[in-house]
């Protein structure tokens, strides 16, 4: 998968730099110079998986540009280069396995390659491969979640793609991503209890602009709307039965990574009622009309 990997960032970078003219290369050899403007490809250290992102892999790419070019303001205009085409950027590579990069940051200072004179900038970013599970856990389905997944499907319309708990190995672009985060129950009243529910929403496309408006436009959706139908499949006498959730508390934040910590915050909620608690039947009742 590795292998794949580099191949697949290998081939973008060449398209995303020409004046590299493909020599997008592995870590040199004790004692090898590179020579001509390039950029090396290494990976890093790995990252624990995430339950719904998948496999994470930290890689660096260093960009060396020669001083005769422009030194530090031609590796300054690359690296700004490679973060456009490359963060939150979904690529497939030649098994047709897709993974996203997301920019991380610089690795240290600017500095200069003793062999070749050149100056170069390490830049890393965090590659996320999504694993299928495997399981049929989809089957179970959870009614909440199919409801709130309808209801985006619908806003969004056919070209967009909705998942429900984890990106899965093919997941297309633009999607939308929703998965629970929490949960929790309390007391409402003697026979009901209210049921909350926290839903993180990842919203995901090739566009900076695009990836704002829908953002904005979700929350803002959701926020006027005042309930989602919810079709229950829990037991025979409940199926397909249609109940109400209520929608609480949306937020949104710009700022966040759309793949792995999402932007949307929501809170669903249902009273529904207490099972009644076994009590002893009365078996005799004396009555008498007198009263002293």
């Amino acid at each position: 998968m590795s292998k794949l990997i580099k191949k697949t960032l290998k081939q973008k970078l060449a398209v995303l730099v020409p004046d590299w003219d493909g020599r997008v290369l592995d870590a040199p050899a004790s004692g090898e110079v590179l020579a001509g403007p390039c950029a090396v490809v290494v990976f890093a250290e790995e990252v624990p998986k995430s339950a719904w992102a998948g496999y994470r892999r930290i890689i660096k790419i260093s960009p060396y540009a020669r001083p005769e070019d422009g030194g530090a303001e031609q590796v300054e205009a690359w690296s700004a280069h490679l973060i456009e085409g490359l963060h939150q950027v979904r690529l497939v590579d030649e098994a047709g396995e897709a993974f996203t990069c997301i920019y991380l940051g610089s690795s240290d200072s600017d500095r200069v390659d003793a062999g070749s004179g050149m100056l170069t900038r390490s830049l890393r970013f965090g590659v996320y491969v999504p694993e299928d599970s495997g399981t049929a856990v989809t089957e179970i389905g959870d009614a909440w979640l199919a409801a709130l997944q309808d209801w985006t499907q619908q806003e969004l319309g056919s070209n967009w793609s909705v998942y429900g708990d984890v990106w899965p190995g093919g997941y297309e672009m633009p999607s939308v991503l929703w998965r629970l985060a929490g949960c929790s129950t309390s007391v409402a009243g003697t026979s009901a209890l209210e049921v909350r529910q926290q839903w993180i929403g990842h919203v995901l496309t090739d566009h900076s602009v695009l990836t704002r408006q829908t953002v904005t436009w979700l929350a803002r959706q959701l926020a006027v709307q005042s309930r989602l139908a919810v079709t229950e499949t829990g037991g025979e006498e409940h199926e397909g039965n249609t109940r109400y959730v209520t929608v609480d508390e949306v937020t949104a934040d710009l700022q966040t990574d759309a793949y792995l910590n999402g932007q949307i915050r929501l809170t669903l909620q249902q009273r529904i009622r207490r099972p009644g608690t076994n009590v002893p039947l009365i078996r005799e009742i004396h009555h008498s009309k007198g009263m002293e």
